[in-house]
């Protein structure tokens, strides 16, 4: 008698071991990373042991959890600082191996039912939630803060002072956070692939939205391969590896969304002062480098280099593909204005995302009898937020237009699935 069919066997195949690898690859590669863009940006050196609590923090920040700052000084110095900032390339590796982790299953045939879906998806947040815990404990660590040579370093030697700062996990707000990410991870992977089984209605409404999900996805990535080949060349012509590989492996997507969203036409806004310092390209620097607030934009960042308007051009040629990718993958054809609005709720949530995501606030102060830094390079800022509204308004319009022509490319003989 065959046993294929048996309840249960599924979630036998799928089961807590296969769910361990799952998560423990992503938390490996997460980990790895992290800890390979620290090092090449120095902060191997780290006294104390703190390369370790560093590597976690990134980890924690990866998945949208939070950071205390705190400083431990005398009453006559006052410390004060604080971080919000998400390094999307180890936010990136992370959701690819989980994604890939959670849908092996499905393609073996290990899952074959919603039943199974839910318990296999059950084990993998089970585990992630104990691992986060982990991970949150991990990351906290407190330094000893150089006064330096100057003022501020003769006052800490007459008054006999010695700060200390440190960083800890918010358990309970990253925990909580971390299992939404997950979540999330997890929806897009179910939208994006057609494999996972799912009860009710729920198939048909995935079919339709599927194909705007995936091809959205693969614009992103696809962005983010294009800005690895971009750093590798400017690495290999303009030097600077270690910097470089530092910026790839932490924060090469917030760039490279943050330019997509600006050949969109969304405004962001800024200042970095101090020791803060923006990685490539230099002209974010010299546009958010000012006393007040800074506006970035297509606008100031022509005003230090005219070739930024080339930037609406690529977004309307990599729009106009991945409408019509969706059109083409769509298992019906329908009017060429839901192509439209598929393709401008996916960017709108892709733009949000990437709005909510792609936000940066760190701040930095130290004062002696309430006099501050002194030169000593000890206190800074660093802030980026866009206009979300604005920025979701311009994602619809840019969605609708792109959205009808790739509909409407797709029926052209030639451009269309029996054509290719």
């Amino acid at each position: 008698m065959s046993t294929s069919n048996r309840p249960g066997r599924g979630v036998a195949r799928a089961g807590w071991v296969h769910a361990l690898v799952t998560v423990l690859a992503a938390l490996v590669a997460m980990a790895a990373t992290a800890a390979l863009g620290l090092w090449a940006a120095g902060a191997a050196g780290l006294p104390g042991g703190g390369f370790g609590p560093v590597v976690a923090a990134a980890l924690v920040t990866a998945v949208g959890g939070a950071l205390e700052l705190s400083g431990d000084a005398d009453a006559l110095l006052d410390t004060s600082a604080g971080l919000t900032v998400m390094p999307l390339s180890v936010t990136v590796v992370g959701a690819l191996v989980l994604a890939a982790g959670f849908l092996r299953p499905f393609r073996s045939g290990a899952v074959t039912s919603p039943g199974d879906t839910a318990r296999w998806a059950g084990r993998i947040a089970a585990l992630w939630l104990l691992a986060l815990i982990g991970v949150a404990f991990a990351a906290r660590h407190t330094f000893a803060v150089p006064l330096g040579d100057d003022t501020l370093g003769d006052l800490g030697d007459l008054f006999g002072l010695s700060p200390r700062a440190g960083f800890r996990a918010d358990v309970p707000l990253t925990v909580f956070v971390g299992v939404v990410w997950l979540a999330g991870v997890l929806l897009l992977a179910v939208l994006v692939s057609g494999r996972v089984p799912l009860p009710g209605r729920l198939p048909s409404a995935r079919a339709s939205v599927r194909p705007a999900a995936e091809a959205l996805v693969l614009l992103l990535l696809g962005q983010v391969v294009v800005g690895v080949v971009i750093a590798l060349v400017v690495a290999a012509t303009r030097g600077h590896p270690a910097e470089t590989l530092a910026v790839v492996l932490l924060g090469l997507p917030n760039l490279v969304w943050l330019g997509l969203t600006l050949g969109l036409g969304a405004t962001w806004h800024g200042h970095v002062q101090g020791p803060f310092d923006l990685p490539m390209p230099h002209v974010l620097d010299q546009v958010l480098r000012t006393p007040d607030i800074a506006t970035l934009n297509l606008g100031t960042l022509t005003d230090h280099d005219g070739r930024w308007w080339w930037l609406p051009v690529v977004d309307a040629v990599l729009l106009l593909v991945t409408a019509w990718l969706t059109a083409v993958r769509s298992p019906v054809r329908p009017p060429l204005w839901r192509h439209a609005a598929h393709l401008a709720v996916a960017l709108a949530l892709a733009v949000l995302t990437i709005c909510l995501v792609g936000r940066v606030s760190a701040h930095l102060s130290l004062s002696v009898l309430g006099i501050g830094d002194l030169g000593g390079g000890l206190g800074g800022s660093l802030l980026l937020r866009a206009d979300v509204w604005p920025a979701l308004g311009l994602a619809v319009l840019w969605g609708l237009g792109a959205g009808f022509l790739g509909a409407l490319a797709a029926r052209y003989p030639r451009l269309s699935r029996d054509g290719r």
